[in-house]
């Protein structure tokens, strides 16, 4: 034994120390899970909402690995990357979940991946040095309660977590809008009993409607609700007026005196809540009545979904000549417009003729896309307060529309005035009447004029996007087109707002308002270069703002004088007002200079469109991450532009083009090389100058 210790000891043990050292090394690092991710985007890390989705299930979820073994490059990355984020999804998730990876050379692991819905691909294989064809597997099969959801076709990570995540979030969703929650949910009524007096109809079955509407919906989502009525004081109706926007009703009557009363239904979840549509209103004769109460099941449960799982309903705004929702297909028939298609993964888009109806609360947010007509101040009144409920608003705005008289001629101009602008600029944000163009463009080579720069389309790059907001963060680039200048100097200026440019042209750019062209046959750049500055072009706006309207706008009479007749003494007595003056939420504005980023078609270039329905351009992915932000999925534009982030070249000169793509190619390299080389003569200069202090006779140097 005390040999061996001795042997241990010795220099003649280290090699089969160092042996032992790796075996051991080897069987701890398998059996544990670590890794760093320096990539700028975290482009291998899982993102918050995937933790945050998997840790709260509340039923088994499983996922099943279908892949082939021995996939050739690329596709074995593919499989490495399922089997890393799956790991990291693990260790993130609570016991709910669970995966596997099926062994693929079984037959009933086959048979079961078609029972599944799954299929078999080809990809190329090299073999024997000539290429070839082989069928694999590469997909996923996710369960949860009763539901399956497949992945298939799994041949690239870009964005597979964002699919992953996205999938398990609405197979969630699906199953309960209350997966999840911290804490109970509150139905508050807010009625003040002296209205029973005053004969409303409706009044006195109000609550035991909204009582067995609640029990129902209570039921089916576990009981996590929790019902009260409250009379609220009438020294603490202007604030809960301020704060949720309920209806204030004042009256001055003979017999009944004078006084402030409330009515509202308002359904809360932590910091954030929906006002329901019960409230007091005049029939067609004139008389009082409670309305909002049809369809009380309805309107609760998708109210509930806005605020505990992700809105999946977002209105759309019509009538104004915006941007069809749908439009012709094949063989005539009608088919979703590419933005529906772009974002109907997640979202439906509820179309909203804003002249015949009001904006639903329980929206998350609305979208106007290339108005061309004006707006009635009625219109502009309901988008004014859906905003200072707490609703969001994304708006792609043109300055000029476009007239094309015949395919020869070159097109008018004409400005684009649809009253929005009352309310932008009372929230800070002002559009110009203007063509922002840059040289800093799209371009591409033409057979007949060589390379043409389109400067009406400014290419944003990395420079020029917020490189903070998830909405921009990770986008290489992306093209505008036709774009209005856009001031939010005003909103600077408020201090209960923020103000980010998410997206402005390069310092090369210059606006026009008169003799417009899109054509760069047709465009003189600026001789001097002074007259040019960089525009914004994508703002958006949070936080709370004033009201555009005093009061509410007066509607146009609909009745004569025999309606006004049939007025009874009980509804002059009294009268309600539910205009707010400022916000009682935050609201997000998010406005875009041109209608073309939201699916506008493109003239010049045969109605061609900047979007694609796919999601794979860096445009669509900036339009896509907006309504994400807008409707709060932060998490999801950063899921989905992971590993998008290109550092493009800046440089626009070709020599100096060439230089930095040699430099890459080679002068890292030559570089590296370099500095080994430096350090190698330094590590023998310090050898040299120890032998010359401590041995300078040492007979064995050849001096």
């Amino acid at each position: 034994m005390k040999k061996f210790i001795q042997y241990l000891k010795s220099p003649k043990s280290d090699i089969l120390l160092f042996i032992l050292l790796l075996i051991f090394a080897n069987l701890v690092v398998s059996r544990s899970y670590f890794r760093i991710d320096l990539t700028a985007p975290k482009s291998y890390s899982l993102s918050k909402g995937s933790e945050q989705v998997v840790k709260t299930l509340e039923e088994p979820l499983s996922v099943k690995v279908f892949f082939s073994d021995n996939l050739n490059a690329p596709y074995s990355s593919v499989y490495q990357y399922i089997k890393d984020i799956l790991v990291e999804y693990k260790a993130a998730a609570n016991d709910n979940f669970s995966y596997e990876f099926v062994d693929m050379k079984k037959a009933e692991n086959e048979k079961a991946a078609r029972d599944y819905g799954l299929n078999q691909i080809q990809i190329q294989e090299l073999k024997n040095n000539e290429v070839g064809v082989k069928r694999v597997w590469m997909g996923l099969a996710l369960l949860y309660a009763d539901r399956i959801e497949v992945l298939d076709s799994l041949t690239s990570t870009d964005g597979l977590e964002y699919r992953i995540t996205t999938t398990i979030s609405n197979m969630v969703s699906t199953t309960s809008a209350l997966s999840g929650l911290a804490g109970e949910v509150k139905l508050t009524l807010y009625a003040t009993k002296k209205l029973a007096d005053f004969k409303i109809i409706g009044f006195n079955q109000m609550e035991d409607e909204i009582r067995a509407a609640y029990g129902e919906i209570n039921k089916k989502n576990k009981n996590r609700i929790r019902f009260e009525s409250i009379e609220p004081p009438a020294s603490e109706i202007p604030s809960l007026v301020e704060k949720y926007g309920i209806q204030s009703l004042n009256w001055n009557d003979p017999n009944l005196g004078q006084g402030t009363g409330a009515l509202g239904l308002v359904l809360e979840y932590g910091e954030k809540f929906s006002l329901l549509p019960v409230k007091m209103s005049r029939d067609f004769f004139g008389r009082n009545m409670i309305t909002g109460l049809e369809d009380l099941n309805l309107q609760i449960e998708e109210s509930l979904k806005s605020l505990v799982s992700k809105s999946q309903e977002i209105g759309y705004i019509t009538g104004h000549g915006e941007l069809e929702v749908s439009e012709q297909g094949q063989y005539g028939q009608p088919s979703q417009s590419v933005f529906a298609q772009l974002i109907s993964d997640r979202y439906t888009l509820k179309e909203i003729k804003l002249a015949e109806e009001e904006i639903p609360q329980s929206l998350s947010s609305i979208i106007i896309n290339g108005p061309k007509s004006s707006f009635t101040d009625e219109e502009l009144y309901k988008i004014d307060q859906y905003v200072l409920k707490g609703g969001n608003v994304l708006l792609f705005l043109d300055p000029f529309e476009e007239v094309q008289a015949n395919p020869y001629s070159q097109p008018t101009y004409n400005p684009v005035n649809t009253g929005l602008e009352k309310n932008l600029e009372k929230w800070g944000i002002s559009v110009g009447k203007k063509y922002v163009y840059d040289l800093n463009c799209f371009s591409q080579t033409d057979r007949q004029y060589g390379k043409m720069n389109f400067y009406v389309a400014p290419m944003m790059q990395k420079n020029t996007l917020d490189q903070k907001s998830p909405i921009t963060k990770n986008l290489g680039y992306v093209i505008f087109f036709q774009n209005a200048p856009l001031d939010v100097t005003a909103a600077k200026e408020n201090k209960d707002a923020r103000v980010t440019v998410l997206a402005k042209s390069s310092k090369e750019s210059w606006t026009v308002d008169s003799n417009i062209s899109a054509d760069p046959r047709f465009i003189s750049v600026p001789s001097d270069k002074s007259t040019m500055a960089s525009e914004n072009l994508a703002v958006l706006v949070e936080g709370k703002f004033s009201s555009a309207f005093s009061e509410k706008p007066k509607a146009a009479e609909k009745e004569g004088e025999a309606g006004k007749k049939t007025e009874s003494a009980d509804s002059a007595a009294i009268s309600s007002s539910e205009h707010l003056a400022k916000s009682v939420q935050n609201g997000k504005i998010l406005v875009v200079g041109s209608s073309i980023l939201g699916g506008g078609r493109i003239a010049m270039f045969n109605n061609a469109q900047l979007l694609d329905a796919e999601g794979n351009q860096p445009v669509s992915m900036f339009v896509r991450n907006a309504v994400d932000y807008l409707n709060g999925e932060e998490d999801l534009c950063t899921m989905r532009t992971k590993g998008l982030s290109l550092n493009t070249l800046t440089v626009k000169n070709p020599a100096a083009s060439t230089v930095a793509k040699y430099f890459n190619e080679i002068g890292l390299v030559v570089i590296v090389a370099l500095c080994g080389l430096l350090v190698l003569l330094k590590i023998k200069a310090k050898k040299r100058a120890i032998r010359e202090r401590y041995n300078p006779n040492d007979s064995r140097i050849e001096k």
